[in-house]
């Protein structure tokens, strides 16, 4: 599983000679950088750019100052779950105006005529915990799928060792035998019963999937997975996945 290199910048700034000098600057210490000198262009290079993951903008511009579309980013990726960095530089601010940013979510900020070396370090700086933070989530996110995984199996391990046990302790009569053809035919009744959705992502339990594999195989979300779970199960009247994975092994 690889992390992304969030390299990709935007800096927006009303004069074109600043955006430009950045822009150099960061090309030449290995970022990808975009740049606009208007609200509206930036608005259209984030939302176009997905992978631009620290913006940096003036705070005194026509229309919207940079703090509002700072803020305005910061929501749009905290909605979609995009990682993001934001700097706010000027040159004539108040502290209150300051105070505000760091309030509102804004990283980092920085005063007019800036200083290049310190601004390097602190993008580096920001790119450096955004590595931090997208490698714990993906920790976090296996961890959860691991603790699932190790659900089902001890659940599974339960069940197969009831059924060994009921298995042990029965005669099997000719009777026996033949009432399993009729305990196929009222799986597939279950089955009928579902939606089309219901019945795939009943399948693919029956094959002793997990939540995430299925949603993989579906492309849906887990946690749409997680619902269509829940809702066969109730139809079906089962106790757990792991008795309907195994009613439905046989389909």
């Amino acid at each position: 599983m690889t992390l992304p290199d969030f390299n990709s910048l935007l800096v927006v700034d009303d004069e074109a000679m600043i955006t430009e000098e950045l822009c150099e600057l960061f090309s030449d210490h290995g970022y990808h950088c975009h740049h606009c000198n208007d609200v509206d262009t930036a608005y259209r290079i984030f939302h176009e750019n997905k992978d631009i993951s620290i913006v940096l903008s003036d705070f005194h511009m026509p229309g919207k100052n940079g703090l509002s579309l700072l803020k305005d980013f910061l929501e749009a990726a905290r909605h979609s779950a995009r990682p993001l960095k934001t700097i706010l530089f000027t040159g004539r601010s108040e502290k209150e105006d300051i105070i505000n940013a760091l309030r509102l979510g804004v990283s980092d900020y920085y005063s007019k005529p800036l200083d290049m070396d310190e601004l390097l370090h602190g993008v580096a700086s920001l790119k450096s915990e955004l590595k931090k933070e997208s490698h714990a989530m993906q920790i976090g996110s296996l961890e959860q799928k691991l603790q699932q995984l190790s659900e089902f199996m001890r659940d599974l391990h339960g069940d197969v060792s009831q059924l060994k046990s009921h298995q042990h302790g029965q005669v099997v009569t000719a009777d026996a035998v033949t009432d399993s053809a009729p305990a196929e035919s009222q799986n597939c009744q279950v089955l009928a019963e579902l939606s089309p959705r219901q019945q795939a992502v009943a399948r693919l339990i029956g094959k002793g999937m997990t939540n995430y594999q299925i949603a993989v195989e579906l492309g849906l979300s887990e946690n749409t997975v997680k619902l269509y779970v829940s809702q066969i199960l109730r139809q079906t009247k089962m106790h757990n996945r792991t008795q309907l994975a195994l009613a439905l092994s046989s389909l």
